[in-house]
Parts: C-alpha cells; sequence; structure tokens
C-alpha cells in the first residue's frame, strides 16, 4: 500500500506557487485563484516550509521566485496542468446528457489526448459541455453511423468510406518488453515479420493498436499474426502484464512513458524506424458544428505530437 508523506505539498499551494510567478505579486496571485490573501500567506509559508526553503522572495515591491522556486514553479505546473486534465476528462464522462454534446473516443485517446483537449476547450469556452464514450475504434465509428455521438476519435488505420474524417495528429507506437525478456540482449532492430510472429499481449478485437498491428504485418507479406498470448482491454493492465513477464506488447508511447522511465518495461526498436499512426476525428455528414466542431478544430490545433 502507498502511503502518501504526511508533509507532501497540496495542491492549493501549488496553484499559489504557479501564479505567483504569473502575476507578480503574492495579492494578484491570491485574486486569481480564488484565495483571500490571509490564506494565502499561510499557504505560502506552509509550502517552503514542507520543502525547507524558500520559493519566493517578498518585498514592497511585489513578488520574486527565488532559483531553487523556480526549480519547483516547473514541477508545480505539471502537477497543477495534470489535475486540470484529470478534472476535464472526469467532468466530460460523467457529464449530464442534458444539454451535453456526446463524442467518442477510442481507449488510448480518451486515457492521454481526450482531456487536454477538453481542457483547452473549456479555457476558450467555458459553457462547453461535453459527455465523453470510451470506447474501441471499431465501436467509435459504428456509434457515428447511428448518430448516438457528434463526432469520435480514433487511431484506426482504416476509416470506412461512408464516414468523413480529419486528421488531428499523429501517435507512435513502441513495442516494450520485460526487463528479462530475450530481447533485452539483442543488437538490431525487430523486423515486422519477427514482430508478426510472436505472440503478445494485445487489447481486444476491433481496437485501433490491433487493427494497426494487422496491417502492418499484411504490408510485410505475412498474412497470419500469432495468437495473442493474452487479450486484455485497457493500456493500463496490458503495461501492467508485461512489467510481469507475460510477453512483449505494442503500444503508443504515451501509455508506456511512465513504466519505460522506472524501468518496469524496456523499448526494442523495429527495423524501418518509428512506427506512427494517425489519429482521426470521423463523423457522417457535413462537418461538425458548434461544440463537437470546435472541439475537432482544438484537438487539430494541438497537433499531438509522438512524444519522446
Amino acid at each position: 500500500m502507498t502511503v502518501l508523506p504526511p508533509d507532501e505539498p497540496g495542491l492549493p499551494s501549488l496553484r499559489l506557487l504557479v501564479a505567483v510567478t504569473e502575476q507578480g505579486s503574492l495579492g494578484a496571485a491570491a485574486r486569481e485563484i480564488g484565495m483571500a490573501q490571509s490564506n494565502a500567506s499561510r499557504a505560502l509559508a506552509g509550502l517552503e516550509r514542507r520543502l525547507g526553503f524558500a520559493v519566493v522572495h517578498r518585498s514592497a515591491a511585489g513578488s520574486d521566485v527565488t532559483p531553487e522556486g523556480a526549480l519547483v514553479v516547473g514541477w508545480a505546473r505539471e502537477v497543477v496542468e495534470a489535475m486540470d486534465r484529470l478534472m476535464a476528462g472526469a467532468g466530460a464522462v460523467t457529464a449530464s446528457a442534458g444539454g451535453a454534446v456526446t463524442v467518442a473516443a477510442s481507449m488510448t485517446i480518451a486515457e492521454y489526448l481526450a482531456p487536454v483537449w477538453l481542457a483547452a476547450l473549456r479555457r476558450a469556452h467555458p459553457d462547453a459541455a461535453v459527455s465523453l464514450e470510451i470506447l474501441n475504434s471499431d465501436a467509435v465509428i459504428e456509434a457515428v453511423r447511428h448518430a448516438r455521438v457528434a463526432v469520435g476519435f480514433v487511431e484506426s488505420p482504416d476509416v470506412p468510406d461512408d464516414v468523413s474524417s480529419r486528421l488531428v495528429g499523429r501517435d507512435r507506437l513502441m513495442v516494450i518488453i520485460p526487463p528479462e525478456h530475450p530481447w533485452a540482449e539483442r543488437r538490431g532492430a525487430l523486423t515486422v515479420s519477427e514482430l508478426a510472429a510472436t505472440p503478445l499481449v494485445e487489447r481486444e478485437p476491433g481496437s485501433g493498436t490491433r487493427r494497426f498491428l494487422d496491417r502492418a504485418a499484411a504490408s510485410a507479406g505475412v498474412s497470419t499474426r500469432a495468437t495473442p498470448v493474452a487479450q486484455l482491454s485497457s493500456n493500463a493492465a496490458i503495461v501492467a502484464a508485461v512489467a510481469a513477464g507475460l510477453g512483449p506488447a505494442v503500444l503508443s508511447n504515451h501509455a508506456v512513458r511512465g513504466a519505460l522511465m522506472d524501468g518496469r518495461v524496456l523499448a526494442v526498436p523495429v527495423e524501418g524506424g518509428q512506427i506512427e499512426r494517425e489519429l482521426r476525428a470521423v463523423w457522417m455528414g457535413a462537418p461538425p458544428r458548434g461544440v463537437a466542431g470546435r472541439l475537432v478544430d482544438v484537438a487539430a490545433s494541438t497537433q499531438t505530437s509522438t512524444g519522446p
């Protein structure tokens, strides 16, 4: 069981510190985040006590971040932005159907990208209400076809001819293995044929990742891929299974970043360089308008990076 440190800084104090750097004074920062100035002073003092050093130098001219505080600001901003994304995503999942535009997204997009888009949409359009359904790519397309959602987001390599689409970004896929896997000792890159012949831990049929693998194997002249060693319905479950030694997997770089950083899994290069796939918004008929159209514009304007 993970036990949080008793002196862990709270989110309000981190929001306050970020706001101080942006506003230039403690009073303006407190007003920006809706905190009474007396509470802001106590929050900042508490943050410095927990960290063990001063983060802000206060004077009659305003408030300046100390060199140590500048480091903390960078980390704090990541925490604050992550919480904003979490709340935007959670709000969309639980949004009431009344007045909310319903959209659907495949698992990878819903987990890692849609919260960023929704947070940006809310900042630009505070009254926008979006309800998010999380499906695999095939199910997203079916939901669009039957008008159950205004727009969908998929990473499938094949969008049917009767469905309109727009490129909103690209995603990089990575081959991951447990640290003790024999591939960890190899010097050369994997071939697509080797990958196709290896039982993998995979998502269920209909997922965009699985469809991409099928297409990549066919392009390499492999008609049939090896039967998966296991089929799991979430990216997090697949990462955990790989880390436990069940077998290799191919997932979005967004899904494996944390496990790679802490050494639970390793990445194996594939011959030919990076494996990229397109991320697309899909709809029926005329391009979506209103909130749904604005969400597509936001997604496209971010031009999702393929990650490290």
